[in-house]
């Protein structure tokens, strides 16, 4: 477990919203929700040294160019350190598998019983961690993250990737 008094954090996020081109309530609900958690506690560290020793706090923007994922890593100031880009290849089906099961899950939030709705829901879970450990793996050697902050990230990453 990471201390996350630690500077080596997020203070910061944004998603490119001309990415955004659709969204619903619920979508909206879990985008606010993983914001606040990410920033609540979260452990993010660049693995490369940065300029003049930067080790954070870091602002961090989520964007997607010509079909890649783009993680821009800034002071909190706002001058840019460094970006990542990752190939969306890895996680098309881990988005399409979380969006089909969330969608199942708001479904069922209003017409189900609490059964059925605890059985999805741990579907969901399942589904996102699986999806947060391939993240983590994908951004070994350019950033080290825990478990819930690559959680999250990946929530965010899937709003980005909302089709109406």
């Amino acid at each position: 477990m990471h201390d996350f008094d630690d500077e080596r954090r997020i203070s910061h996020i944004t998603l490119d919203e001309a990415t955004i081109v659709w969204r619903n309530a619920d979508i909206e609900q879990e985008r606010r929700i993983a914001i606040f958690d990410l920033l609540e506690g979260n452990y993010f560290a660049p693995v490369r040294p940065l300029a003049e020793g930067h080790t954070g706090p870091f602002r961090v923007g989520l964007s997607v160019q010509e079909g890649r994922l783009a993680i821009d890593i800034a002071r909190e100031d706002g001058t840019q350190l460094e970006t990542h880009i990752l190939g969306m290849g890895r996680f098309r089906r881990p988005i399409r598998d979380y969006f089909a099961i969330c969608d199942s899950y708001f479904q069922a939030v209003k017409q189900s019983t609490p059964q059925q709705i605890e059985t999805i829901d741990m579907a969901r879970r399942g589904v996102h961690n699986d999806a947060a450990e391939l993240l983590k793996t994908a951004l070994e050697g350019k950033v080290d993250l825990d478990f819930d902050t690559a959680r999250r990230l990946f929530t965010l990453i899937c709003v980005l990737h909302i089709k109406g």
